[in-house]
């Protein structure tokens, strides 16, 4: 784990200072709302006793209490609000390769910024944990603006890992995060398999997993001979585009992907969410937001 605290270059800096400001200007009252609607707390606690009034639950009344002052009274609880949420950020290679629209790692970092804002909006403890096919930066769950502007700090250093080690992640964060959390995982889920890790961590925690998408991943286009690159082996292959048979392949083989991630989140408890890298972030999460509140009140 990379505990070294290199000095933020001033591109990533400046990176780093835009991506705060406009996430903390996009955690609006109704956004940090929805996330705590969405996100509730684990208990209740007790708060105070108060008189009892027509339409009380009767199993709420605290009887010594009312027999001490011959007057009915009940007890008030209130949520246990406070939770910690625990960020775990995918910062591999194949998040970085340039689409049309934009890398699906700035996507990434935008997440984990609006989640951070919204959870330390909430006085929510929030922790981050990325990684590529090791663990890059650990920074334990805290409160308030600072540790939020840290998070995002960390967010901005380049990774020094080139593949994607998912299930060495989920196994870290295991033996560092041993209390009940929201674990919010942000990725494209490129990696060998992690359903072991990913069952163990549900058991645990309340998982949700944000899956990055571009509208290409899904499609090839038909430009002729192309010269491709997987950006985490190093593997090179010539493809020639224009042939019908490859451009099926490629489909079939991507939404084979989808269905296979969506039956593994599905059998292990995981809610699992989509966020395409042109669809503004803050809405896509509001909507993920919502549903989950409707739900949970089912």
């Amino acid at each position: 784990m990379n505990s070294a605290r290199s000095p933020l270059k001033p591109s990533s800096a400046l990176a780093a200072r835009r991506l705060r400001i406009l996430s903390s200007r996009r955690v609006s009252s109704l956004f940090a709302g929805e996330y705590r609607s969405a996100f509730r707390g684990r208990g209740i606690e007790f708060e105070e006793v108060r008189e009892y009034q027509p339409g009380d639950d009767i199993r709420a009344i605290d009887w010594n209490v009312t027999a001490r002052s011959g007057r009915p009274f009940v007890k008030q609880f209130v949520e246990e609000r406070e939770m910690t949420v625990m960020l775990l950020l995918d910062q591999s290679p194949s998040l970085d390769y340039l689409a049309p629209r934009g890398a699906k790692s700035r996507v990434a970092a935008e997440i984990c910024a609006l989640l951070a804002f919204a959870a330390v909006r909430s006085n929510d403890r929030v922790g981050l944990l990325t990684f590529s096919d090791r663990i890059e930066r650990y920074l334990p769950p805290a409160k308030g603006p600072r540790h939020a502007q840290r998070l995002i700090a960390e967010m901005q250093r380049p990774p020094e890992g080139s593949g994607t080690d998912l299930a060495g992640a989920l196994n870290t964060l295991e033996r560092v995060q041993r209390r009940a959390s929201i674990l919010i995982m942000i990725s494209d889920f490129l990696a060998a398999d992690f359903r072991l890790p990913l069952i163990a961590a549900a058991r645990r925690h309340d998982v949700v997993a944000v899956s990055l998408t571009d509208p290409l991943d899904g499609q090839l286009p038909e430009v002729g001979l192309v010269r491709v690159a997987d950006p985490e082996t190093g593997h090179r292959r010539l493809i020639d585009s224009r042939d019908a048979r490859v451009r099926a392949a490629y489909h079939r083989h991507a939404a084979a992907r989808q269905a296979e991630l969506d039956q593994l989140f599905a059998a292990t408890g995981v809610e699992h969410v989509r966020i395409a890298t042109d669809t503004p972030p803050v809405h896509a999460l509001t909507s993920f937001f919502r549903g989950r509140q409707r739900r949970l009140c089912r």
